[in-house]
């Protein structure tokens, strides 16, 4: 082989080897971008998920630290109109005012039974939504002491104040007082209490 043959065939290998180096060079170039793209999405996933580990933590230290008030909030506004209950509070406070018994006791009258109408969508009758406060219903209860079983003034005065500071949300609406015409000392009423709930 003749120098000018050898310099071409070198000239031809060298040219194909440095084709090779840079489809190399480009082929690990895609492999590294490739790469370098996965790398950053884990990156990004890793991030996610410990700031959610991290609100999940907060979250799980938040309940427990609020786990009391919610159990005060139910028992300040019930999640039900369990009228037994209520009635039995109201009772025990006028018992604890020394109103040995209250005259009655009502509710207002219940649609259960009848035509639905769209106010009781949710099966809740008796009950009216409290404007402005979504999912808060205003169950009214009267409550009545007639002239036959009057009380002392200081006795009701004793028993409204406790009904307002019981621990159910209670608004009393009404008051309305009647002297007894056979004991002027003595006083007959009828409140209307507004009892909030939260089904």
């Amino acid at each position: 082989m003749d120098n000018k043959k050898l310099s071409f065939v070198l000239a031809a290998a060298m040219g194909l080897l440095v084709v090779a180096l840079f489809g190399s060079v480009f082929y690990a170039n895609q492999i590294l971008t490739e790469k370098s793209r996965e790398l950053s999405k884990l990156k990004a996933q890793s991030q996610v998920t410990d700031e959610l580990q991290t609100s999940l933590k907060k979250n799980k230290a938040d309940i427990i630290k609020y786990a009391e008030l919610n159990r005060i909030a139910k028992a300040v506004v019930p999640q039900d109109k369990n009228q037994a209950q209520t009635v039995g509070e109201i009772v025990k406070i006028a018992n604890d005012s020394t109103i040995p018994t209250l005259s009655s006791i009502t509710f207002p009258a219940s649609t259960l039974g009848g035509k639905r109408s769209a106010k009781s969508s949710r099966g809740l009758t008796q009950v009216t939504p409290v404007k402005g406060i979504s999912g808060v219903y205003i169950l009214p209860i009267t409550i009545t002491q007639s002239s036959k079983d009057s009380v002392s003034y200081p006795q009701f005065i004793t028993f409204l104040k406790k009904l307002e500071n019981n621990q159910r949300t209670a608004q009393v609406s009404s008051v309305n007082i009647s002297p007894n015409p056979k004991n002027p000392n003595n006083i007959s009423f009828t409140l209307t209490v507004n009892e909030y709930i939260k089904p």
